[in-house]
């Protein structure tokens, strides 16, 4: 059988818990939550250029072309299957390792080698929501990514002669409630409010409603339309009285300020003013869903 040498990033991500959920949700459930997850897996794994190798049970392994890309798609992964319902009293998550480096493709286009092996080892040192890789493969990332990152423990690795430096990628957005709790304490926000217009309808963000959820998920609470979105793809909230916008997407959101040049955010915030256009995925030139704002 024909082999072919290559470097790719190598990602197993497997449902964490699965056993129990078939012991208290039911097997009909059980296994329905775990197909949900698989096709979110697979979808996220597609939409950052990577490619599906194998699914076993409720596990997938996938490759891509950078570590960026894997790291994408991991938190892609993680950022949509965290806003699935719980299953019966459980609340379901997956755990994520990821590695780059040499691998041997074969003819059938599975995969295996050193990539792979170190990968396998790191998905099962991750625990339920965390993103797992090693310090090498942090070192390929973009300076945004790595600064994501920190370092937990070393392992040992059958095959590796020095141990592997274990680092997490961090990737939930966490404001600070200590520092923000104090200023609301001496700092009274004015009147402010933010409309959002998508698809025909308004939206109003405000002292009653604080924050809204976008992406192409059914469950955000603007749903996106644009194939280029993620499925959790950001989100907007009320931070005293400014608004902030938040992207978690794997292709970056697009924002113009009216009279300003369009930017594009990456895993970053950014304050909204004035009014403006933000699109999803992709350039507000090509976008077929564009949302509208107006800083009030």
């Amino acid at each position: 059988m024909a082999e072919e040498q290559a470097q790719a990033a190598v990602l197993f991500a497997d449902v964490s818990g699965s056993t129990k959920l078939y012991e208290t949700a039911g097997d009909q459930v059980a296994k329905a939550a775990i197909d949900q997850c698989i096709r979110i897996m697979r979808d996220c794994t597609d939409a950052a250029k990577g490619r599906v190798i194998k699914t076993i049970g409720d596990e997938v392994m996938s490759t891509f072309p950078t570590a960026d890309a894997a790291a994408d798609a991991a938190i892609e992964m993680q950022s949509a299957i965290s806003e699935l319902k719980p299953v019966g009293n459980s609340k379901i998550g997956i755990r994520i390792g990821f590695n780059w480096g040499p691998i041997v493709v074969q003819a059938d286009g599975d995969i295996f080698g050193d990539a792979v092996n170190v990968a396998s080892r790191l998905s099962h040192v991750a625990v339920k929501g965390q993103i797992i890789t090693a310090r090498d493969t942090v070192m390929l990332m973009s300076p945004m990514l790595k600064s994501a990152t920190r370092k937990i423990t070393n392992i040992q690795i059958k095959g590796k002669a020095a141990e592997v430096e274990v680092y997490e990628l961090m990737w939930q957005q966490s404001e600070d409630a200590t520092t923000m709790a104090a200023a609301r304490s001496v700092y009274k926000p004015k009147k402010t409010t933010l409309r959002l217009v998508l698809q025909g309808q308004e939206h109003l963000l405000s002292d009653e409603l604080t924050a809204v959820s976008m992406g192409r998920d059914a469950t955000a609470e603007l749903v996106i339309k644009d194939r280029m979105a993620s499925r959790s793809h950001g989100k907007i909230e009320r931070r005293l009285d400014k608004f902030v916008l938040t992207d978690h997407s794997a292709n970056g959101t697009f924002v113009m300020v009216d009279g300003d040049k369009e930017i594009v955010l990456r895993r970053e915030e950014f304050t909204l003013r004035g009014k403006g256009w933000i699109c999803f995925g992709q350039s507000k030139t090509t976008a077929s869903d564009i949302l509208e704002y107006f800083c009030e």
